[in-house]
């Protein structure tokens, strides 16, 4: 008991990742939203409880609720396939040949080791074989894979994979820099500090091409 406790300990001081996919259970979706936010509901308001807080105040009564349909709705709603972003895609007619990048996607997820928010930036590029796709539906398909319990490095492989499998090439890349308030507002504290990670794929692996989408994220877009 000591040693697992011991290794959990470290996996979540150290943002170690045990899967490649998110651990989710096979009968995950068994349940109803409206009973999944009872049932969080329910124990939001032990957790407070057992706090110490007043849940009679004002202020307080509804935390419960907010909590668990705010889980469940909002910031977790990734974790249901249904809410997947649809996979349309169009003809490249107009033969646009290079890559094309969207930087500065806004991006929203939580640490799935202390259920602190992650905060920051994701940048997307691609080479199309043939196809293209709306411009918005990558910053879906960004805020659908953070919208769940996560780990840097997974959200930015699952970001790639998905767009390869959309638009049926393997020349994607994703950079993410995101801070970490489990890093910056516990622990160590360092509010300063960011996290970088990145996933290259096809073309974007050749060290010309890498270096041409790192160049981009560089050019000032301040309007």
């Amino acid at each position: 008991m000591t040693q697992n406790k011991e290794f959990e300990d470290e996996i979540g001081e150290n943002h170690f990742a045990t899967s490649a996919t998110n651990p989710v259970r096979k009968d995950a979706f068994e349940l109803s939203d409206d009973q999944k936010i009872e049932l969080i509901r329910k124990d939001v308001e032990s957790i407070l409880q057992t706090l110490g807080m007043d849940l009679t105040d004002d202020s307080m009564n509804g935390t419960p609720n907010r909590v668990a349909k705010m889980f469940v709705k909002e910031i977790f709603g990734g974790l249901n396939p249904n809410k997947k972003p649809s996979s349309s895609t169009f003809d490249n007619n107009y033969k646009y040949g290079e890559m094309l990048v969207e930087k500065n996607i806004t991006l929203y997820s939580t640490c799935e080791h202390h259920l602190l928010p992650i905060v920051g930036r994701a940048h997307i590029a691609y080479i199309s074989s043939g196809k293209v796709v709306g411009l918005s539906k990558m910053n879906r398909i960004v805020d659908y894979f953070a919208k769940r319990p996560q780990v840097q490095e997974r959200l930015t492989m699952q970001i790639v994979q998905e767009l390869q499998n959309v638009l049926k090439t393997q020349d994607v890349a994703c950079v993410i820099d995101a801070k970490h308030l489990c890093v910056n507002s516990r622990g160590i504290r360092d509010i300063e500090s960011s996290t970088v990670t990145s996933e290259f794929g096809g073309k974007f692996k050749e060290e010309n091409t890498k270096r041409e989408f790192l160049d981009y994220l560089k050019l000032d877009t301040s309007f």
